[in-house]
């Protein structure tokens, strides 16, 4: 059993003109391809949801007494049972719940922060292991089996872009650092 304990409800959530705050995050780890030193793949952690088919993205309510950032790791370590360090913040994705509605989102609205969090440690026992289960996908496989469009989006325009332009970021520095003087003229 995990000593690791879920937060609950409601008392301590963050709210904006009528939106709930919600902080999560797009955990990855490198995979190496072929074993032959190519360029690492990366795969992406989704989980499963206990209400609906399909999968989603750890994330849930940014709290009084965090900072957004606490809030995206904390969602990771709950629902998915990951540790790691934030490596980019994707942006803000407005959504409507359709189950979480309160006195101050009486429509259900929501606003997420989502980060790329590069996964450090997956945990054996976590505090929502007994209704999580978790998957381990290339982007193309995340993206077909998601569950909500705007995680869809932030995978897509956000994840996705930000590993690619770091992708061509190492490569040019690679380039740099093995190119003789006669090539950089």
């Amino acid at each position: 059993m995990s000593e690791l304990v879920a937060r609950t409800g409601r008392h301590q959530q963050r709210y904006e003109d009528g939106h709930r705050l919600v902080a999560g995050c797009i955990p990855f780890k490198y995979t190496n391809c072929g074993g032959n030193g190519d360029r690492e793949d990366v795969k992406v952690l989704m989980i499963n949801s206990p209400a609906r088919p399909g999968l989603l993205f750890p994330k849930g309510g940014w709290e009084n007494d965090e900072t957004v950032e606490e809030a995206a790791k904390r969602e990771a370590l709950e629902e998915a049972g990951v540790r790691g360090d934030l490596m980019h913040f994707l942006g803000y994705y407005f959504f409507k719940s359709k189950t979480l509605q309160d006195e101050f989102s009486p429509e259900g609205l929501c606003k997420a922060a989502m980060f790329a969090l590069l996964v450090r440690e997956e945990l054996q026992s976590w505090p929502e292991q007994s209704i999580r289960e978790r998957s381990w996908l290339t982007i193309p496989e995340a993206k077909e089996h998601c569950q909500h469009l705007w995680m869809r989006e932030a995978l897509g325009e956000g994840f996705s872009n930000w590993h690619e332009h770091q992708i061509q970021s190492n490569s040019k520095q690679e380039n740099h650092l093995f190119s003789t003087p006669d090539e950089e003229n």
